[in-house]
């Protein structure tokens, strides 16, 4: 597992790459991504390209981005999800608070 990020030259978008699988043991590592970021007002794009598994800490874990980001005013895109990724995500109906992107 890898957390990357890359910001935007003017820090208005803040990419998380997460490689392998997402779940518990990259709970520091996705916090300390974002934390930094400023919070609200930043647009946040989750690239899941890598991500082999998904469980329900990592759902958790995009739920605490969430509130970090501003809550229902959020601006958060998942991206690149696998078949599967995506499956649970919409299992979970987070289709309903992030914007999830084929």
């Amino acid at each position: 597992m890898s957390i990357t990020t890359n910001r935007s030259s003017d820090g208005s978008e803040l990419n998380i790459h997460i490689k392998g699988r997402f779940d518990f043991s990259s709970h520091q590592a996705f916090r300390d991504a974002y934390e930094g970021s400023g919070g609200a007002g930043v647009h946040y794009v989750i690239d899941m390209a890598e991500t082999t598994y998904l469980d329900s800490s990592a759902l958790g874990m995009l739920l605490l981005l969430r509130d970090f980001a501003g809550g229902d005013r959020a601006n958060i895109d998942i991206t690149n999800c696998s078949s599967d990724v995506r499956k649970i995500l919409t299992i979970s109906n987070f289709e309903q608070l992030f914007n999830i992107v084929a």
